[in-house]
């Protein structure tokens, strides 16, 4: 596969926000690619696997500077970091965008043929899949401001799914854009660098967050009714994956 227009596919979800996907990761791994455009410059949440060159895909829709921002390190948000001048994130995952390994990224947990429907290029040959170092640019802690010149981004760090892990909140359209923090689906807790209990003071913090729209780093986006269910669901010791072998 050639031709990387067959790789991805984007849908705009309003004016300013679009939502690209690799089309041929399974649905279950998928991690979706947040495009943001801003007056002065857009942003790019998380990258995908990086099977595929990203950042050729991303400038047929958008004409000005591009930064990449990594939700956390894990290898299906981080894979296409490295294409991106400025890429930021949270400090506490900062060695792993810097030396990324199959352990530290999870990639040796999940990646298999069956996450992988198409090989992405001729040749592909799934035993050597590897992340790319993407070392940070710029670095993001809770509290910071992303201005885009007609949107303001406020950075949350939540960790407990990973050290780094961080969210962008837009207070005035009340949009969340949580990476693996929390999306509709089974959240993990278990990962070798997850720590439950900080998991869980983060979701709390989340549930007195005012959201309109959770845009979440997997599965489709929902409202804040859906979004404190689900905390209150992992609360309770449910909405958990376990994937732990």
């Amino acid at each position: 596969m050639n031709e990387f227009n067959k790789w991805f596919s984007v849908t705009r979800i309003d004016e300013h926000i679009s939502l690209i996907h690799e089309n041929h990761i399974a649905s279950w791994m998928r991690c979706n690619i947040w495009h943001i455009r801003g007056r002065h410059r857009d942003l790019l949440i998380d990258s995908g696997m990086g099977l595929v060159p990203l950042k050729p895909f991303v400038s047929r829709f958008s004409d000005q500077s591009v930064t990449a921002i990594s939700s956390h390190g894990h290898f299906d948000h981080m894979g296409g970091a490295h294409e991106f001048e400025h890429h930021w994130g949270h400090p506490g995952d900062s060695n792993i965008y810097a030396n990324p390994t199959g352990c530290n990224t999870l990639a040796d947990d999940f990646v298999s043929a069956e996450v992988i429907k198409t090989d992405p290029f001729d040749g592909f040959d799934i035993a050597e899949y590897r992340v790319k170092p993407a070392p940070l640019t710029g670095y993001l802690d809770d509290g910071d401001i992303i201005d885009l010149g007609d949107r303001i981004l406020h950075v949350l760090h939540l960790p407990g799914h990973s050290p780094g892990s961080i969210a962008l909140y837009d207070p005035a359209e009340k949009t969340l854009f949580s990476g693996d923090i929390i999306y509709d689906g089974g959240l993990i807790d278990d990962a070798y660098h997850s720590s439950t209990e900080i998991y869980e003071e983060s979701l709390r913090r989340l549930r007195e967050l005012p959201v309109s729209v959770v845009h979440g780093g997997h599965e489709g986006s929902f409202g804040q009714s859906r979004m404190i269910e689900l905390i209150d669901l992992f609360l309770a010791g449910g909405q958990r994956l376990g994937w732990t072998k």
